[in-house]
C-alpha cells in the first residue's frame, strides 16, 4: 500500500463550515448554531454527522466502534460524487502491510503505537528541547540580522518543526535542506496537485534511503530505535517508511501553523503578550490555552461507525462518517468559563486539540515544547514585535485542512 499520494487536505464540507468571521481565531459561526450532534450534507452529495459538543466529541474518540481504518472503512469525505449512493461495505483486508498507524484500528494500531511510544522517551524529549531552543535562537537571530521586518512563517514557523523532525528521525545535516524543500512543497496547497504529488514521492524516496542508511549505520534516533529495537516481529521496510512519513506530516504541518497562528493571537491580545514578556513561564500552561483557543484542525478528525451507535441521544447508523469539530468542542461553555476569551493563566484542563482515546497525539509533549520554547524566544528576541500589516490583511488558511496563516509579516524595534 503506497503512501506516495499527497495528503488529502481538500474536504467536501460546505464552504460555510470553513469561513471565519470578524475574529480570525473564532470557529466558523455556523458551528455554534448546530446541535452537539447533527447531520451534515456534504458537497460531494454524501452525508456525514458533525459533532460540536465537547463531551460528545470525547465519547466518539474514545469509542473503538468508531473506526479510523480508512482502508477497510471508507469515509464519506473521500467519495467522488459518482460513488455516492453505492453500497459501502467494509473492505476485506486480512492484514494491513503498511505503517500508517493513525489510520488503523486495534490490534494493528496497538502494535505500532506501542513500539513508537517506547521511542518517545523522557531523555529524548529533554535532548530535543535543547535543540528546539538552539534552532529557535538561530532563526530568530537571522531574522534580526536581516533588518527589523520579516515574515514569521517562512523564517521561523515552518523551519523549526521541520528541523525538529529531522532531529527526531535522525536525518543527517547534509540532507536537511533537501528534506525541507520537499516538505515545504508537499504540504503547500498553493502548489499544483502535480507539484505536491512529485514532492510527496520525493519524500517517500527520501525516507526509504533514510531507513536503509539507519539499518547499516544506527544512531541515537527514532528510526534507528525502531529498526534495532525489540520489535517482534521486526518492522518491515514498508512499515518503517510509512511511520516516518506519517510522523513528518503529523508533526510538521500542525506545529508550524500553531507557531504562526499562536504568534498572531498573542500580537492581537496585548495583555496576553505582556504576560509572556513579563514571565515566559506563563507558557508552561499557556500553550494548552492557545491550543484550546485556536484549535487549528478545521473539521476532523473523522471516524466511521462500524455499528449503530448512539451519541448524545442521536443514533449514528453503521457505515456513516462522523466529523469532530475540534474548534467548536474546545469552546464549550459547559467545560470552560468564558471559552471565547484567551487566558494564558487559565488552569490547564483537558481539551481535544491533541485528540482523545487510543489515537491521542503521540508527540504532544514534543509539540508543547516547540510551542513553549519557540514562542518564548520569539517574544524575547524580537523587541516590541508587532504586526507589519493590518490584522484584517493577514492571509488566512481557510482553504486548508489545517488552519493558520499563509504569512505573518511582523516588525520589531
Amino acid at each position: 500500500m503506497s503512501a506516495t499520494k499527497p495528503p488529502t487536505m481538500r474536504r467536501p464540507v460546505p464552504p460555510e463550515m470553513l469561513e471565519r468571521g470578524e475574529c480570525p481565531f473564532d470557529p466558523p459561526a455556523v458551528l455554534a448554531e448546530k446541535a452537539p450532534v447533527s447531520r451534515l450534507e456534504l458537497v460531494n452529495g454524501a452525508h456525514a454527522w458533525v459533532v460540536t459538543g465537547y463531551e460528545q466529541g470525547r465519547a466518539v474518540l474514545a469509542d473503538t466502534r468508531f473506526s479510523s481504518d480508512n482502508v477497510r472503512n471508507r469515509s464519506a469525505m473521500d467519495l467522488r460524487p459518482d460513488e455516492v449512493g453505492e453500497a459501502r461495505c467494509p473492505v476485506d483486508v486480512p492484514q494491513r502491510d503498511d505503517g500508517r498507524f493513525i489510520f488503523m484500528d486495534p490490534p494493528e494500531h496497538t502494535r505500532l503505537r506501542r513500539l513508537l511510544t517506547g521511542q518517545f522517551t523522557v531523555r529524548r524529549m529533554q535532548l530535543l528541547e535543547e535543540r528546539i531552543r538552539e534552532i529557535s535562537i538561530e532563526h530568530l537571530d537571522a531574522m534580526r540580522a536581516a533588518g527589523n521586518e520579516g515574515d514569521v512563517v517562512p523564517a521561523f514557523a515552518l523551519p523549526l518543526p521541520s528541523l525538529v523532525i529531522c532531529e527526531l528521525l535522525g536525518v543527517d545535516y547534509a540532507d536537511r535542506a533537501e528534506f525541507q524543500e520537499h516538505t515545504g512543497i508537499a504540504l503547500n496547497l498553493t502548489k499544483s496537485d502535480e507539484e505536491r504529488a512529485k514532492a510527496s514521492e520525493s519524500i517517500y524516496a527520501f525516507m526509504r534511503k533514510l531507513v536503509a542508511h539507519k539499518r547499516e549505520h544506527p544512531a541515537d534516533d527514532l528510526v534507528s530505535g525502531l529498526i534495532h529495537g525489540d520489535a517482534d516481529p521486526a518492522l518491515t521496510e514498508q512499515e518503517l517508511v510509512d511511520i516516518a512519513t506519517v510522523l513528518l506530516g503529523a508533526g510538521h504541518e500542525t506545529t508550524a501553523n500553531m507557531l504562526a497562528l499562536g504568534t498572531f493571537a498573542l500580537l492581537e491580545h496585548p495583555d496576553q503578550l505582556a504576560l509572556v514578556r513579563e514571565d515566559p513561564a506563563v507558557l508552561d500552561n499557556g500553550v494548552d490555552e492557545l491550543l484550546r483557543y485556536l484549535s487549528i484542525i478545521h473539521i476532523g478528525p473523522s471516524r466511521v461507525a462500524t455499528e449503530d451507535i448512539e451519541v448524545g441521544g442521536v443514533t449514528i447508523p453503521a457505515g456513516d462518517t462522523v466529523l469532530i469539530s475540534v474548534p467548536q468542542a474546545n469552546r464549550s461553555a459547559e467545560h470552560w468559563p468564558e471559552p471565547e476569551r484567551l487566558d494564558l493563566k487559565r488552569p490547564r484542563t483537558p481539551h481535544l486539540a491533541f485528540g482523545h482515546g487510543v489515537h491521542q497525539c503521540l508527540g504532544q509533549q514534543l509539540a508543547r515544547s516547540e510551542l513553549r520554547v519557540g514562542l518564548a524566544e520569539l517574544v524575547a528576541r524580537l523587541p516590541e514585535v508587532r504586526l507589519a500589516i493590518p490584522a484584517e490583511e493577514v492571509p488566512l488558511r481557510t482553504d486548508m485542512l489545517v488552519y493558520g496563516v499563509h504569512s505573518l509579516p511582523v516588525a520589531w524595534s
